[in-house]
Formats: structure tokens, sequence, C-alpha cells
């Protein structure tokens, strides 16, 4: 049989204080302010129809498909009809901000930053001996071995050995600085010389460099960066003090 257990607010705010979560929870509020208030200076507005496709991806997301299923997980997160529908149009004013930033700048910021967009198919083997790793390239460089020998022969993480050291498609900030300058560099596919780092001694094959192209999941990713860091800037602007007020 459970037990009856009651919770009331300021236990949950003395949870977020113990849980060290004030910073978080204070960037929200601010940002959340500094959002409105932008929008509603560009004159930026917000149609019933946009707000209800906005909560229909907002259940769809959650598999909310009965109206039971949505008054469920509303009471799960102790959120009131206006409050979702709070959320629903913060998520529509973003959006919509967002655009009205920076849509006209996506073009020229790609233009300016597209080798931070590249991507590489790369495998990787990481060896604490450094003369063994030397010793390794050479051996692949003359064909004495293949790198998915090497890797299942060197490399100790079972689900690593067994993909042979692939590390999928990734992109520059996925790599330490001192890697990223070599393998961009590369003319795939091609074995890189070992590379030092704090991690030990890299063995890398360059498989594929991956040019990126301006389509539609791009600009996407694109407009969400600039809009992120630009919220990010406004909101430090702020000297934030917090009134906690304590009733007795």
């Amino acid at each position: 049989m459970s037990k009856p257990l009651s919770i009331s607010s300021l236990d949950i705010l003395n949870q977020v204080k113990l849980s060290c979560q004030i910073p978080i929870i204070v960037e929200g509020i601010v940002g959340r302010k500094i959002l409105r208030y932008t929008a509603a200076e560009a004159g930026i507005t917000v149609e019933p129809e946009e707000l209800q496709q906005a909560a229909d991806s907002i259940r769809l997301v959650n598999n909310l498909r009965r109206t039971e299923d949505t008054w469920q997980w509303l009471q799960k997160y102790g959120l009131t009809l206006d409050e979702f529908e709070e959320i629903v149009y913060g998520n529509v004013i973003s959006s919509k901000l967002a655009q009205h930033l920076f849509e006209k700048k996506i073009e020229q910021f790609f233009i300016e930053h597209q080798l931070d967009y590249a991507q590489v198919v790369m495998y990787e083997i990481v060896l604490d001996d450094e003369d063994l790793a030397i010793e390794l390239f050479y051996a692949l460089k003359e064909d004495e071995i293949s790198f998915h020998a090497a890797a299942h022969q060197y490399i100790q993480d079972k689900e690593l050995r067994r993909s042979c050291g692939y590390r999928g498609i990734l992109n520059r900030k996925d790599l330490k600085p001192e890697i990223s300058a070599a393998v961009f560099a590369a003319n795939p596919p091609q074995i890189l010389k070992p590379i030092l780092t704090s991690l030990g001694t890299h063995l890398i094959l360059v498989e594929e460099i991956i040019q990126p192209q301006l389509d539609p999941p791009l600009r996407l990713k694109i407009l969400s960066d600039m809009f992120t860091e630009w919220l990010k800037y406004e909101i430090s602007q702020f000297d934030i003090e917090i009134d906690f007020e304590t009733k007795h």
C-alpha cells in the first residue's frame, strides 16, 4: 500500500536550492523576460493557429494522443492548462523572434563559419605507448596490417573494438584542437601520423571529409546557434539579485 506524502512549494524551492539549480532556473527566468520584451519591441505577435500547431507538436513529441494523456502529463509536471499555454506561447515567440533577428544573416554567417560545419568520418585507435603507435603507423603505411585488424588487436573497449574504432560522423567541436587541425587537413582516405594528447597517442584513419551544404537542417542549426548565443549575451548584461522572501 502506498503511503501519502505532502510536498509544499517551499519544499520544492528548498530542493532546487540544495541541488544547486538556482543559477539555471534564474537564467531561464531572465531569458523568458528578455524574449517577451524583445518580441514586444519588435511588434511580433502570435496567431491562434500558430499556438494550436505548437501545442499539437508538444503533444506529439510527448506522445499525448488522448485528452486523458495530456491531463496526466500536466499533473505530472504540476502544470495548469494556462501554464501549458504559456509554454506553447514561449516556444512560438522564441521561434518567431529568432527568425526576425537572424533569418537574413544565415547565409553570411555560413560563409564566414563554413569550416566549422565540415564533418569527418573517421576511425581511431588510442594507445598508451607512443613508440608502439609510431611502429604501428609505419606498419599500416606499408600495408603490413590493416587498420581494422590493428583496431581489433589494440583497442581495449569491447564496443569500440567491435566497430573497429569507428567514431562516426564528427564535427570540429567534437575533437580536440590538435586532432581537429590534422583531421580536417587530411586527404581522405588517409592514415594520420600519431597525434599525442592527454588521452594517449592517437592513430586515426580519415575516411571522408563531408563538406557542408546550406540545406534546411543546417539553416535551422545555424539559426538556433545564433539565437542561443544572442540570448546568452543578453542574459549576461544583467546584474541579477535574487530575493528569497521567507514567511514565518
